[in-house]
């Protein structure tokens, strides 16, 4: 590590190495020595290969798919340098999985994002560094510091520099309306939003547009495209109604089961997303555009690291 970040240490699984990679770049750094991998029978083994004792260590592990297995990697190497002595513990999730259960929706319904956040906590973890949490409230499940990120200012700066002209921000449900509007305000467009309702998981049906999008270049943004059937829905629906052209961006493409059918499918001119979440390839599109959290998300461990506030990088 460079002389100026004294006692910094940052590793990571499996999930998302080129993202852990691009963000110790920033940091004109190297990835600590570690090597996670499997014992015959599928159990993960942990090796860290260079003393942490001592260190502020960074921990940089999306839980996404396949979830349980990242979310193991995650809980071991956090339970391998605690009891290697490390000084400060910081889970770095850029994608923080099993978030979408917060709340009992129905009775006997499990609050798995509450469950984890105790997981990452027992396990030695001392501090929190994630984007775009499904719900804002989940960071009061943890009970130690959580810094939120927000993934708009990156996508508000690509659309800022697209230059498209006549242009309304839609939510593709209610749930997204203040990320829609943060969206909106940044790039000085007015806002509309999809009234939908969801009969079963996954099924979205659309009611209602509030607003005006007739002749607009539209642009939808939600925090996770998992099935892409809200997106999808919604951007026919938008179309019918007479929208000129639909675009859409996500924080976390997670494009599972027929999403990529239905994007391929779909009238949404340009997908864009972030790489909180790695993708295979048979899931690149041509329509598809990724933007790298990696400076974002590398400022934010200089600045926790060095105590300095991580809200400036709201602005």
């Amino acid at each position: 590590m460079l002389k100026r970040y004294k006692n910094l240490k940052v590793m990571t699984g499996n999930a998302n190495p080129a993202l852990a990679e691009e963000i110790v770049e920033y940091l004109g750094a190297d990835l600590c020595l570690c090597k996670v991998s499997k014992f015959s029978d599928g159990e993960i083994n942990v090796t860290i290969e260079e003393s942490v004792r001592g260190s502020d260590v960074f921990i940089i592990q999306p839980t996404c798919s396949p979830v349980n297995d990242n979310l193991m990697e995650l809980l071991i190497m956090i339970d391998a340098v605690r009891r290697a002595s490390a000084k400060r513990i910081t889970a770095v999730i850029p994608y923080y999985g099993y978030a979408r259960q917060d709340r009992k929706a129905r009775a006997r319904d499990p609050i798995t994002a509450k469950l984890v956040a105790n997981l990452i906590y027992q396990a030695g973890a001392r501090r929190v560094l994630t984007m775009d949490l499904h719900a804002g409230q989940i960071q009061g499940f943890f009970d130690i510091p959580v810094d939120h990120l927000l993934g708009v200012p990156i996508l508000a700066e690509y659309y800022k520099n697209k230059d498209l002209d006549n242009v309304v921000v839609v939510s593709p449900d209610m749930g997204g309306v203040t990320r829609a509007r943060n969206l909106a305000e940044r790039i000085g467009a007015p806002l509309a939003i999809i009234d939908k309702r969801r009969p079963m998981p996954n099924v979205s049906e659309v009611m209602n547009i509030i607003g005006e999008i007739k002749g607009k270049n539209v642009i939808m943004t939600d925090d996770i495209i998992d099935t892409a059937g809200t997106i999808t829905n919604g951007a026919q629906a938008l179309i019918e109604r007479g929208a000129k052209n639909v675009y859409a961006c996500c924080t976390h493409p997670v494009l599972s089961g027929p999403a990529i059918e239905r994007l391929k499918n779909s009238p949404i001119k340009e997908l864009v997303a972030t790489n909180t979440i790695p993708l295979s390839e048979d899931k690149k599109l041509d329509k598809l555009k990724i933007l790298s959290v990696a400076p974002i998300m590398g400022e934010a461990i200089i600045r926790i690291h060095e105590d300095l506030s991580v809200s400036k990088l709201f602005d």
